[in-house]
């Protein structure tokens, strides 16, 4: 009986210990919180950052990373917003020259084509909605990023503009 009771007393201090954070657990994230920061909550998909540099000016994009030839199939199909922050970017490998329809995309789209280089090669920019028209590459692609339609201009990202990921 003393046993049980001490057993009892154990997992009730273990409880409360673990529900109050300690001294030295105070500020960080469990390991799961941070792993989650790092998947889009839609897609399912690692984000990774990738960076236009525009002259003197870079524009980072939190981007959910298409390898997949499924991932790539799907796309940004059904969503109906992403933030002016935000990307998808398809990886292109081996590289090849792609091009991209909109079959099953709601939202406008800036594709940015990827030359091997890493710089841009073209941009089909604001992409209809649902329209299956293929729209190509210049050349050979290494990868394409999908942005809010219109936000290219808007930010002035150019054919030449320097992209890293």
């Amino acid at each position: 009986m003393k046993q049980l009771n001490r057993l009892a007393a154990f997992s009730a201090l273990a409880l409360i210990a673990g529900c109050s954070p300690g001294a030295a657990d105070a500020g960080t994230k469990p390991p799961a919180q941070s792993a989650a920061a790092a998947v889009h909550p839609v897609s399912g998909l690692q984000i990774e950052p990738v960076t236009i540099t525009s002259g003197k000016t870079a524009h980072v994009f939190k981007s959910e990373v298409a390898r997949t030839s499924a991932e790539q199939a799907k796309g940004l199909m059904f969503r109906t917003e992403i933030g002016d922050d935000e990307g998808m970017i398809f990886l292109r490998n081996p590289p090849d020259v792609a091009a991209f329809w909109m079959r099953n995309t709601v939202i406008p789209l800036d594709i940015i084509f990827v030359g091997l280089d890493r710089r841009i090669m073209n941009i089909a920019a604001n992409a209809r909605p649902y329209d299956e028209t293929p729209l190509p590459a210049a050349g050979p692609t290494l990868a394409v990023l999908e942005i809010n339609g219109g936000l290219a201009a808007k930010l002035g990202i150019k054919p030449g503009d320097k992209v890293d990921w």
